[in-house]
């Protein structure tokens, strides 16, 4: 069975070396929504795969993190890397340029490793992450699976060279979440979320 938790973001880019003249060369904004999809041939306790309450703890604060950000592309411009780092306090730093697809590919390795890091307590029992699909416009969207999301032909992405803004990790219950995942520290699901 497969069940999909939706979430929505607003993110200004630029996505540098695609065909498109106002998308590779101005910074601009989409309304994101991004649904993560969880798949498992079990049910818990509560005849759930997974409990949707309690994709809004962690999960959401990382899909969050895009919210009203500047995403970064770490091979850009020096000078316009400090410039956006300068006048915007929300912003996220990536390897890899951020469009559509990159975004899919970024989102899915940072739910799948939470996913991996937490401790099921009502019965959980094999869930893993389906996919994710990101949607930059209404009519448009990238969905990655584990085989995109791991791929080096799309581009390495290393959780180390993810960076998150001081003012983004604020914003989270646990502002020492990412530092947390990077570590391999484990994750224990709330019982009464």
């Amino acid at each position: 069975m497969i069940i999909r938790k939706l979430f929505k973001f607003e993110n200004a880019h630029i996505v540098r070396g695609c065909s498109t003249k106002k998308c590779r060369s101005s910074l601009h904004g989409h309304s994101y929504k991004v649904e993560l999809l969880f798949e498992s041939n079990f049910l818990d306790n509560g005849q759930m795969v997974y409990d949707f309450g309690l994709m809004k703890q962690n999960m959401k604060a990382l899909v969050e993190s895009f919210d009203h950000s500047i995403a970064i592309w770490n091979g850009d411009e020096k000078e316009y890397i400090q410039d956006m780092k300068k006048h915007s306090a929300r912003w996220v730093e990536l390897p890899v340029s951020p469009s559509a697809e990159q975004f899919s590919r970024v989102i899915f390795l940072l739910i799948d490793k939470l996913l991996q890091l937490t401790s099921s307590v009502n019965g959980e029992k094999e869930v893993k992450l389906n996919s994710i699909i990101v949607h930059e416009t209404a009519t448009g969207y990238a969905q990655c699976f584990n085989d995109d999301a791991y791929s080096k032909n799309m581009g390495e992405i290393d959780l180390e060279d993810i960076t998150f803004s001081d003012e983004v990790k604020n914003d989270w219950a646990d502002s020492e979440l990412f530092l947390k995942m990077k570590n391999g520290e484990s994750f224990i699901n709330p019982q009464n979320v």
